[in-house]
């Protein structure tokens, strides 16, 4: 249910439950909270700049979708009208270098219309800080998160400030540079920070601290540490993922010359966490980072075998992982200034020039075969032409500060609008007919691809494609003739082999 303002939600009478707001409902926490707090019975509202990339979430019938951005007041404000509890999930980083006057704006944005809307409680995530550390000392990231915190804190409203530090969970960035790292990487030279002592926590207590915080009494308005039972060095979390994975036994050499900067660039190039993200994360692991108090256990106590220890931590997500249960990643929220433009409407698009590449070819298989295939691609199986293309084009990307190829896929078998794939995030999929790709690549303009399954006025089966490019001044149309001589390899194989897969998959 999506709405330009807010209603009551699906089914609700007034005063049944609490009203809860969700931001950041598209990425990696978000999605995950909104089904927490419906099945501890609350009513949910969240707040989402492209409200279609809930759609194929299994609980967005069960909420109200209410289109806005935290930087605009006036949709933040309609969004807060009934609502008891006001979850902050948002930050601004890799905006560009005023990300952290961009948080500071939104979250003063968010912390008013509380007020106005006469909220009960404000909820917000933080990043745990170390002990006796200037704040001027500390990462822009860190820095920020910290002031976003005081500024709710600071507000009418009773706040809780959660503070968290290394999150462990199924698709957590934390956990894939962990995963990565480790499983790529048998013998490593390390920065001197893998010595420095952490205390990380478990996805799902994260989760329950959350949904916690809404019962607080008003009285309550303050920063709360969170974490697991584990204090450990980042040394002690890569041979302990070693160990639950079932590899062999790593050798790590710590030295102390990979600077901050330079750990992001390696991290980069051998995680699928670019280094828009590594970089903070690897500046966060210069301080140490573990709870000084855990008065969080007042409000949300502490029960046998939670918080979860660092190893059960790790089997759950490797699990889920195995299982193909990872429900949202770190790269479920598109990264910031990443083109979000819908497809324009073709071929005159008022907007300028539109480049197309059509392929179409009968393939000897039925519909939902070929869909398998359109449905399977990218990750582990890869773009069906030219690997040695596809991958020089990631590396290019990564090389300018982009994504890369080496985000994968959520789920090995099935995609949903919102999902990254590689280099790519699906804005459109309709099950059985239409696969739409928009670039998320550095370009010099925007980017589709779109895989079609249909059947033809006799009945058999068509692969339809199309690759579409809008380019951004004379560079962008530079860019489109320079690698137009290779579309017939790259565009052209890719069709022939996805053709050709689908004719040997089972009906």
């Amino acid at each position: 249910m999506t709405t330009e303002g807010p209603a009551e939600g699906p089914g609700a009478t007034p005063g049944a439950a609490p009203l809860s707001l969700v931001t950041g409902a598209t990425g990696y926490i978000g999605g995950r909270l909104a089904p927490e707090l419906l099945a501890a019975g609350h009513r949910v509202r969240v707040l989402a700049r492209t409200p279609a990339k809930l759609r194929d979430h299994p609980w967005a019938p069960d909420v109200e979708i209410v289109r806005g951005d935290v930087l605009d007041p006036a949709p933040v404000r309609e969004a807060m009208r009934g609502v008891d509890i006001a979850y902050y999930l948002i930050h601004a980083l890799g905006t560009g270098p005023d990300f952290e006057e961009t948080d500071r704006r939104a979250a003063r944005i968010f912390a008013e219309a509380a007020h106005e809307a006469g909220v009960k409680r404000v909820v917000y995530l933080g990043g745990l800080t170390p002990a006796g550390v200037d704040p001027r000392r500390l990462s822009p990231h860190l820095r920020s998160r910290a002031e976003v915190g005081q500024i709710f804190l600071d507000a009418p409203v009773p706040a809780t400030a959660l503070r968290a530090a290394v999150i462990i969970g199924s698709g957590s960035a934390s956990f894939e540079m962990l995963r990565y790292l480790t499983e790529r990487l048998p013998v490593m030279v390390t920065p001197s920070w893998v010595r420095t002592r952490i205390q990380p926590i478990g996805v799902r207590d994260v989760l329950r601290y959350l949904v916690g915080s809404a019962a607080m009494p008003p009285e309550v308005n303050r920063t709360f540490d969170i974490g697991g039972p584990d204090i450990v060095t980042y040394l002690d979390m890569m041979r302990g993922y070693a160990a639950v994975a079932g590899l062999p036994r790593r050798l790590i050499v710590p030295v102390p010359v990979l600077t901050p900067r330079l750990s992001s660039h390696w991290v980069g190039l051998v995680t699928p966490v670019p280094h828009s993200i590594a970089r903070p994360l690897t500046e966060s692991l210069r301080y140490e980072v573990i709870c000084h108090e855990h008065d969080i256990a007042r409000y949300v106590p502490d029960t046998p075998g939670r918080p979860l220890a660092f190893a059960a931590a790790l089997t759950l997500a490797l699990q889920r992982i195995q299982d193909a249960e990872v429900a949202t990643r770190w790269s479920s929220a598109a990264l910031p200034g990443a083109p979000s433009d819908p497809l324009p409407t073709d071929p005159d698009w008022a907007g300028g020039s539109l480049y197309t590449d059509r392929r179409a070819l009968t393939v000897d298989a039925s519909p939902e075969a070929l869909w398998r295939v359109i449905e399977g691609i990218g990750g582990d199986n890869g773009w069906y032409s030219f690997p040695l293309g596809w991958a020089v084009r990631g590396w290019l990307d990564r090389f300018a500060g982009g994504v890369g190829l080496r985000r994968g896929r959520r789920d090995a078998q099935r995609l949903r609008v919102g999902d990254s794939l590689d280099f790519w995030r699906v804005e459109e999929i309709e099950p059985g007919r239409l696969l739409r790709l928009r670039a998320e690549m550095r370009l010099p303009g925007l980017a589709w691809l779109e895989l079609r399954a249909d059947r033809d006025a006799s009945g058999r089966t068509r692969y339809r494609q199309r690759a579409l490019f809008h380019p951004k001044g004379l560079l962008g149309h530079a860019y489109w003739w320079s690698v137009s001589p290779f579309h017939a390899v790259v565009f052209g194989g890719m069709a022939r082999n996805i053709a050709r897969a689908a004719s040997r998959t089972p009906s």
